[in-house]
């Protein structure tokens, strides 16, 4: 493997870079739909790191500062190329193959995960692929190394091999309706007052280093201060709800997302027989749970490479997979 082949991830709120051989690792928040400085650290990190062979996945043509997915791909496309003006830039598409040059565009839609699993295709056989991330979930069967999902977001959603929430950037008023506090049921305020990063926060499950997006109200991302954005999900503050309540609401946080999690694996396992999980992402706390109510083999990517490239596995498996191709 090599240090000079490296793979990007470009995603609506973050851009992950990994090289082929895991010595590099790289995380960087940079959303797009906001006056984004993609080109610039993209043209840094080519500067700094010089590579060889550049390989691109990417997400972030979603962005709703786009018209369409396309024009969201020719602006990420335009940002790489200018950036790394190599001979040749590679770009892996929703079959987990490297374009060619007459292929359609869009096939280079949300293909970040397309990576990830031909990668594990590769070395690790039939399962399904579950990456849990900042934003989002996918649920991806593998069968004789090839994955089995549909080729869109939009097939995916329709099929559960996507679910739209994640381990930091996801609003819990999308999650919960309700919350079960000591005098009874509460409603939701369905307004972005706090997202998953304040409860795993809470719950110990990620640190603040780890909390690499945003916060809802602008402030910082110490406990306190994600106690008050869980507060106001229910339209209270400090002096109105205890901290054992805040705490109730975490939890009742994360046990939405494992249910809805395993759910979803559920109906992908029963339509493609499959019951072992292969585990990525900042969220493989949230696939192991999922994967123990159902009764499934569950392996982890940090176990197999690392924590730190699990949390940008589709970014490595892009470079993997071009450090394999020749020139």
């Amino acid at each position: 493997m090599n240090s000079k082949i490296i793979g990007l991830d470009i995603g609506g709120a973050n851009t992950k870079l990994a090289s082929s051989d895991g010595t590099i690792v790289e995380l960087h928040y940079l959303p797009l739909w906001k006056n984004t400085r993609l080109p610039e650290v993209l043209k840094e990190i080519a500067q700094r790191l010089q590579p060889e062979r550049v390989t691109v996945v990417m997400t972030g043509e979603l962005a709703d500062c786009f018209e369409d997915k396309e024009q969201g791909i020719r602006f990420i496309k335009s940002c790489v190329d200018s950036a790394f003006k190599l001979s040749k830039v590679s770009y892996v598409n929703s079959m987990g193959r490297f374009q060619n040059e007459t292929d359609n565009v869009r096939e280079l839609a949300a293909a970040n995960w397309a990576a990830s699993a031909r990668l594990i295709g590769k070395e690790r056989g039939d399962c399904i692929f579950v990456d849990v991330g900042s934003t989002t979930s996918d649920i991806i069967p593998i069968l004789s190394g090839e994955h089995k999902a549909g080729l869109t977001d939009f097939e995916r959603l329709v099929r559960s091999e996507l679910v739209y929430a994640g381990t930091l950037r996801t609003n819990l008023a999308a999650l919960l309706e309700k919350v079960k506090l000591e005098r009874g049921w509460c409603r939701t305020a369905s307004e972005l007052f706090a997202t998953t990063a304040d409860a795993y926060l809470l719950l110990g499950e990620i640190n603040e280093s780890m909390y690499t997006c945003e916060t809802a109200d602008g402030a910082g991302r110490s406990k306190i201060e994600a106690m008050r954005r869980l507060a106001r999900l229910v339209c209270a503050d400090l002096s109105e709800i205890r901290e054992e309540e805040i705490y109730g609401i975490a939890a009742q946080v994360k046990e939405k997302q494992v249910s809805t999690l395993a759910a979803a694996i559920s109906e992908v396992a029963e339509r493609n027989g499959l019951k072992r999980i292969i585990a990525a992402g900042l969220g493989e706390f949230l696939i192991k749970e999922a994967a123990e109510r159902l009764g499934f083999e569950c392996i982890s990517v940090s176990e197999i490479w690392g924590e730190e490239i699990s949390k940008v596995f589709p970014a490595y498996a892009a470079a993997r997979l071009l450090d394999c191709k020749p020139f």
